[in-house]
C-alpha cells in the first residue's frame, strides 16, 4: 500500500486531506507542523509527503531542505507543497528548493490526486530503471 505523510497545521483541513487520501486507498500519517512531520517521515518512510509551508516550529521550506540535505535515503522521495501562498514567486520558490509539486488552497482534490499519481508514477519509472541498470551490472 502507498504511504503518504500529510503535514498541515490547520486541523480541519488536515482531517479533510487525510480522509480524502484514505478514501483513495492510501495509508496516511499526519503531523501538525514540520518538526512533528520530520519525526513521522523518519518513522514511517512514506512514498510521498504533502506539506503546508507556513507552520509553527519548522516550516515546509525548512523541512524539505533538511530532508534533501541530511537524509540521503529520503532525498528523492516526492514532496508536494499544499499552500495558501499562491503567487507566482512563492510557487517558483517552492519548486526551486526541490518540491516536486505545488498546489494552492483551497485544494482542488482532482488536481491533488492527479499530482500525487504523477509523482508516484515517476518514482516507479525511476525505480524500474535503477533495477534494469543493476541487472546489467551483474
Amino acid at each position: 500500500m502507498t504511504t503518504i505523510v500529510c503535514i498541515e497545521d490547520e486541523a480541519d483541513l488536515r482531517e479533510n486531506l487525510v480522509e480524502e487520501l484514505e478514501d483513495e486507498g492510501y495509508d496516511v500519517y499526519q503531523a501538525r507542523d514540520g518538526e512533528e512531520g520530520l519525526e513521522v517521515i523518519l518513522n514511517h518512510k512514506p512514498d510521498l509527503v504533502l506539506s503546508d509551508i507556513t507552520m509553527p516550529r519548522k516550516d515546509g521550506y525548512e523541512l524539505l531542505k533538511e530532508l534533501r540535505e541530511n537524509y540521503p535515503l529520503m532525498a528523492e522521495m516526492p514532496f508536494i507543497f499544499v499552500s495558501a501562498l499562491a503567487d507566482k514567486d512563492r510557487v517558483l520558490a517552492g519548486l526551486k528548493i526541490g518540491a516536486d509539486g505545488y498546489l494552492t488552497k483551497p485544494i482542488d482534490f482532482e488536481l491533488l490526486h492527479a499530482t500525487i499519481h504523477t509523482s508516484l508514477r515517476q518514482m516507479a519509472r525511476i525505480k524500474k530503471k535503477q533495477e534494469e541498470v543493476f541487472e546489467l551490472d551483474i
